[in-house]
């Protein structure tokens, strides 16, 4: 099932109910009046639910920016400026006029509000189905908010405070959820936490999809346990992680299969993808052309890349042909690097995936080793680098558990969090490419800043330390 599904059913049972624009937060008295009328049936329900992961798809979220920001502001990749994009996100050069995915993120919310805030009693259908679409609302949901904290939030920035990003909860309300402040950091990670464990609690394990282009209880597990690691909470990253291990639902993929595991959908190491097909993308404007295409091509990946590899290691060598990294092709770009191996395929139909289990493998080794199991953190990362042609560790210490997720996860979107999140400096690895040099810990552009369109319409918004209109 892919993306064009998402698209077709949505539009035919929503119309303008999932319209893509910041009025989605504030809705008018129509979009009320369709909610109100139109929503009777599961496959009501899952109309919705569908238009909330097309939203997903955009190039404004993870279609594109999300995880090219998530790079370019790191030491793994730089725009060279081809055809002018991600100059200021690989700059970290920000403004208040720079929008970033503030409001496209919010358009998912809605979308998740809507059906979270419906009276499942009046709706006809099988009741466990019914929980399972309002189940996927809610870890959709905590995603989405978590993917603003992540951008917006001043948990990283010196003098930041304790603001996170407003954490909505209704579609339509009082003035306050029309206009609303900005919750803290703990806060929103509660309510993070709280929408990821009420999600895995309403779906079933039984109606997961098989695609994993849907989010399953696994999925939901897999997320919290992502943002329990990224606030350091251990403990319970191990826990999530460990659930997730133990379904037996998933496996790593092995090194000759790597390379083309990028081409293939549903793999055994997916947990949540979200899909594509070569007639509904983003093209030209997806991530495909803007890693490796001849028309754009903007993000190249910084020579160091190559140092963190072994010799045999297929993450950053050739595999059945393919190269995951490598110089560019074209002989007047020769000496620029590229990422050839993630999100290949020349139509653009590959799907991206958000959440694969070698990732809930480094979380479970990561959390094992700050929970003074360095021996069962050993035993994790070595399941990785057996698989993948790499030299197996002798030692598990947090150096090599970073290294080991950058050489697995790279390009994927997680090395700047991943910088942010161990209180680490953004290196200035190549001063001749690397256009944000080095940039400090705790500096104000750690995060965006809010888009000057939300500060204008929401009265109760504070701006980011650093940018114009801060308090």
């Amino acid at each position: 099932m892919k993306k064009f599904i998402y698209t077709i059913i949505a539009i035919a049972l929503l119309g303008s109910l999932v319209s893509c624009d910041k009025d989605s937060l504030n809705p008018t008295l129509g979009q009320e009046k369709d909610v109100e009328t139109s929503i009777n049936t599961a496959n009501d329900l899952q109309g919705i639910l569908l238009g909330a992961y097309n939203r997903m798809t955009t190039t404004a979220y993870y279609g594109r920016d999300v995880i090219i920001d998530g790079e370019v502001r790191s030491d793994n990749a730089y725009s060279d400026g081809n055809s002018g994009r991600f100059l200021v996100e690989a700059e970290m050069n920000y403004t208040d006029a720079y929008g970033g995915p503030f409001t496209q993120i919010y358009s998912v919310i809605a979308s998740c509000n809507i059906l979270i805030g419906t009276d499942l009693a009046n709706i006809e259908g099988n009741a466990a189905e019914l929980n399972h679409i309002v189940g996927q609302a809610y870890a959709l949901r905590a995603m989405a908010h978590f993917d603003l904290l992540r951008f917006y939030g001043q948990q990283h920035v010196s003098g930041g405070g304790t603001m996170g990003i407003p954490y909505v909860k209704t579609y339509k309300g009082d003035e306050a959820s029309l206009a609303p402040a900005r919750n803290t950091v703990a806060e929103c990670k509660q309510f993070i936490m709280e929408d990821c464990a009420t999600g895995a609690s309403m779906m079933s394990a039984a109606l997961n999809d098989a695609s994993r282009q849907y989010m399953t209880t696994h999925g939901a597990n897999a997320l919290a346990a992502r943002v329990a690691l990224y606030f350091g909470d251990f403990a319970t990253a191990k826990t999530l992680a460990n659930s997730v291990i133990t379904s037996g639902a998933y496996s790593i993929i092995d090194a000759s299969q790597y390379a083309a595991s990028f081409y293939t959908d549903g793999n055994v190491n997916s947990i949540f993808e979200l899909a594509y097909s070569s007639t509904d993308n983003n093209n030209i404007n997806g991530l495909s052309q803007i890693y490796r295409g001849n028309a754009y091509g903007d993000i190249r990946a910084l020579p160091n890349i190559l140092t963190i590899f072994d010799p045999n290691d297929v993450r950053g060598g050739t595999v059945a042909g393919t190269a995951m990294i490598d110089w560019d092709p074209d002989p007047q770009y020769a000496y620029k690097l590229r990422n050839m191996g993630k999100y290949p395929s020349a139509d653009y139909s590959d799907n991206i995936s958000l959440i694969r289990y070698e990732e809930v493998i480094l979380i479970y080794a990561e959390a094992a080793f700050e929970t003074g199991d360095a021996g069962t953190a050993l035993t994790y990362l070595n399941m990785l680098t057996s698989k993948r042609g790499a030299n197996p560790y002798t030692v598990a210490t947090k150096a090599n558990i970073m290294k080991e997720r950058r050489r697995e996860l790279c390009f994927e979107g997680f090395r700047f969090d991943d910088l942010a999140r161990t209180h680490s400096d953004i290196p200035d690895s190549d001063p001749d490419l690397n256009l944000h040099g080095l940039v400090t810990y705790g500096t104000y552009n750690y995060a965006l800043p809010i888009p000057r369109s939300e500060m204008d319409a929401n009265s109760n918004m504070q701006q980011n330390i650093g940018y114009f209109g801060a308090n």
